[in-house]
């Protein structure tokens, strides 16, 4: 019965242990054993040098999933693979995941999938937090400089203080409007 596993790997190493276990599958012969083999990433937005660019990363470093029928052979073939340091689990049996664990872990079912084996979504990423010191780069207020009071990740929007006429006055931005001090 095919289920999903989750293999351990020396962090960095995930996405060359998964072309490590394709290509050992081939060779061995397993493709009826294991089915699938995915890093899991998600598609963040940061902010870089004023632009908005898209940066692909890892949501379980050190981790790669795999769809496998666990028997000796596949068992044997995954734990011999370069760069794996074993499954998660019990010591001596895997533990498979649950189906609603795999959704999670591959972003099935969110609207913002964005690719056809689900191992990729899209979401923004806040890298500012309440309290930081921020400058206005856009708009009407660019050049004013003020603290995060209130941070909006579905929205991208800040709500920040800044000191208007000797008043802290909230003012609410866009994520792509502000950069760090």
């Amino acid at each position: 019965m095919f289920r999903w596993y989750v293999v351990n790997t020396y962090s960095g190493h995930e996405n060359k242990v998964k072309s490590n276990l394709e290509h050992r599958v081939v060779s061995l012969n397993q493709q009826r054993a294991v089915r699938q083999i995915v890093v899991p990433t998600e598609t963040v937005s940061e902010m870089k040098d004023n632009q908005k660019i898209s940066v692909e990363r890892r949501t379980m470093p050190g981790y790669v999933l795999v769809n496998m029928d666990l028997n000796e052979d596949s068992w044997q073939l995954v734990k011999g693979t370069p760069g794996v340091t074993g499954f998660v689990g019990a010591a001596q049996e895997p533990v498979p995941l649950t189906q609603s664990e795999v959704d999670r872990l591959l972003h099935r079912g969110e609207p913002a999938a964005a690719s056809g084996d689900g191992s990729v979504s899209r979401r923004p990423r806040a890298q500012f937090s309440i309290g930081e010191s921020v400058k206005v780069v856009s708009g009407p207020l660019s050049d004013f400089s003020g603290e995060i009071s209130e941070v909006n990740e579905d929205g991208q929007r800040l709500k920040v203080l800044v000191s208007i006429f000797g008043r802290e006055t909230p003012v609410e931005v866009g994520f792509d409007q502000v950069k760090k001090l």
